[in-house]
C-alpha cells in the first residue's frame, strides 16, 4: 500500500474503503471486482492501483484496517460500561452492539466485510487475513470471558447460543445490505430485540 493514501482528503479516503468494503463484502475476494469498486467509489481504476497495487493489496489493508478501527471502538465502548466489569452475557453483547454502532455510522459495510472475512474460503485471501482474525477473535474472547453463565438454563448452552447470536445477526446484516435496505441505526433496534428475546428464554 501506498501511504500517501493517507494524506488523500478524509472524504476520499472513506469513500473508497466503504465501496470496498461493500463489493468485498458481498462477493468475497474472489468474485469481488475492482471495476465495480471504482464504479461504486467514483474514482479511476488507476487511481485505485495508485495507492493499492493490486487487488490482494487492498484486501489486506482493509483487513487490516478494518480489525485495528473495531478493536479500538470495542475496547473503548465495552469497558466504560460499569467501570469496565459488566459480567450480565447479555449486556455485554449489547456493549458490543453498542460499540459496533458507532463504527458502523462512518463505514456502514465493515462489520459485514469482517463477517466475510471470518467465512472466506479463497486460500490466498485467508493467508493475508489470519493475523487479524486471531486477533479479533482474542479481543472477543477475552471480553466474553468475563460472562456470568451461571444463569442460563441448562438446556440453553451458553456456547451453542452464542453460536446462534452471531448467526442470527450476521444472517440479519446481510440479508439488509443485498436488499439495498440496511442502516445501523435500525440494525441496532432489531439487534437489541433479538438479544432480548434470546435472553428472555434462555436465562433462569
Amino acid at each position: 500500500m501506498n501511504d500517501k493514501f493517507f494524506d488523500l482528503k478524509k472524504e476520499k479516503q472513506d469513500r473508497m474503503i466503504n465501496a470496498s468494503l461493500k463489493i468485498f463484502g458481498l462477493n468475497g475476494y474472489q468474485h469481488a471486482s475492482t471495476d465495480d469498486i471504482v464504479k461504486e467509489a467514483s474514482i479511476s481504476k488507476g487511481l485505485l492501483f495508485h495507492y493499492f497495487n493490486s487487488k490482494l493489496g487492498l484486501y489486506t489493508f482493509l483487513a487490516d484496517y478494518c480489525v485495528r478501527f473495531m478493536i479500538l471502538e470495542i475496547s473503548t465502548g465495552v469497558n466504560s460500561g460499569v467501570n469496565g466489569k459488566e459480567t450480565d452475557y447479555f449486556k455485554l453483547l449489547m456493549e458490543l452492539e453498542s460499540a459496533k454502532l458507532k463504527v458502523l455510522k462512518n463505514y456502514p459495510y465493515m462489520q459485514h466485510f469482517i463477517n466475510s472475512i471470518e467465512q472466506e474460503t479463497d486460500e490466498e485471501a485467508l493467508s493475508v487475513t489470519k493475523e487479524q482474525r486471531d486477533n479479533l477473535a482474542a479481543v472477543y474472547h477475552e471480553i466474553m470471558s468475563r460472562a456470568d453463565t451461571s444463569r442460563f438454563l441448562p438446556e440453553a448452552d451458553a456456547t451453542r447460543v452464542g453460536k446462534m447470536i452471531r448467526m442470527t445477526l450476521s444472517g440479519l446484516m446481510s440479508e439488509s445490505i443485498k436488499k439495498g435496505v440496511f442502516q445501523p441505526e435500525r440494525f441496532y433496534t432489531e439487534a437489541q430485540k433479538y438479544l432480548h428475546m434470546i435472553g428472555s428464554i434462555s436465562y433462569k
